[in-house]
């Protein structure tokens, strides 16, 4: 009895724990293999590389415990990031750098809200929607700059992804502040309970008179806002913007999410362990880095841990 007890106790430790512990033992082991991982700069640029990723999951995240997921965040996120290009050449700025951002975001909230009203309203599955939206926002992008980047953007507009503030890159803020409002979103918002609820069971959330549509409408449209959040970040930074831009991300924020235990059956995950996911994945791509392991195995040893995880949350199903 005894043991099972004991048993049950170190299966609860290494749920609520274990990501944390895993992360924290990549961190020595990369250290001990190269001094020069732990040093201040060197941190700073992992949490600068994370940020995008990092964001993107917060949206992914709220999709996937609803039952969901976004398959369209990387080409919403170009799409995003040409238009607000377009809108801040520093030859001929078409409008102010905050009414450019703004225009970007909605852009992108709108893409969202429409994979959600037709997961809805449409009622088909959100990896059809979301992929149909991946073709068509991508296609947009490439219509919209004739498969050319947009370089030379407003001074004050580079500033958001190249500046920094007290040393540390303005993206870090970004990133800091986006996660603060995901957590309070799903922690202390009718909102939240309404997200999990969702996911959990939809049937016993509508017998319960949930507006699950609306919920639904919501972490799409959320998505969507991040996605473009982060094209207009990554532009800044490459004071460029190219139709190109975000192949692929979706499926790192979908790893993000997924390894910090967000279950893909639904009703299950937290923000603060997404965040720890996306700092693993980048802490793993910055290691291997530093000892110059081929782009090729980074991959491999990326697509194994995401297997790990999945792997567990169906144990632990």
């Amino acid at each position: 009895m005894k043991n099972g007890v004991s048993g049950d106790k170190v299966k609860e430790i290494a749920s609520k724990y274990g990501i944390y512990f895993a992360f924290l033992i990549m961190l020595v082991f990369f250290s001990v293999l190269n001094p020069k991982f732990l040093t201040m700069r060197n941190i700073i640029n992992i949490v600068r590389q994370i940020s995008f990723n990092s964001i993107l999951a917060m949206g992914m995240t709220m999709v996937i415990i609803t039952g969901g997921i976004d398959l369209s965040v990387g080409s919403i996120l170009a799409l995003s990031a040409v238009v607000t290009a377009s809108l801040v050449r520093a030859e001929a700025p078409i409008l102010p750098v905050p009414l450019a951002v703004l225009a970007g975001l909605l852009l992108g909230t709108l893409c969202g809200f429409i994979n959600g009203l037709i997961v809805t309203k449409g009622k088909l599955a959100p990896f059809i929607t979301t992929l149909v939206m991946m073709t068509i926002a991508r296609g947009a992008a490439q219509l919209f700059t004739k498969g050319r980047p947009i370089s030379g953007l407003a001074e004050g507009f580079v500033f958001i992804g190249g500046g920094s503030l007290l040393m540390i890159p303005v993206p870090i803020f970004i990133l800091a502040l986006i996660v603060f409002i995901s957590y309070f979103i799903l922690n202390s918002t009718r909102t939240g309970r309404y997200i999990y609820a969702v996911g959990g069971n939809e049937q016993a959330a509508k017998a319960s008179g949930l507006k699950v549509h609306r919920t639904k409408w919501f972490v799409y449209a959320f998505s969507g806002t991040l996605a473009a959040l982060v094209g207009i970040i990554l532009t800044a930074r490459l004071n460029s913007a190219a139709p190109v831009l975000g192949v692929g991300y979706e499926l790192d924020a979908i790893a993000a999410a997924v390894i910090g235990g967000t279950s893909m059956e639904g009703g299950r995950g937290k923000i603060n362990r997404s965040l720890v996911g996306g700092l693993i994945i980048g802490t793993i791509s910055n290691g291997l880095d530093i000892l110059n392991v081929s782009a090729y195995w980074q991959q491999i040893i990326k697509g194994l841990i995401i297997l790990v995880a999945v792997l567990l949350d169906k144990k632990e199903n």
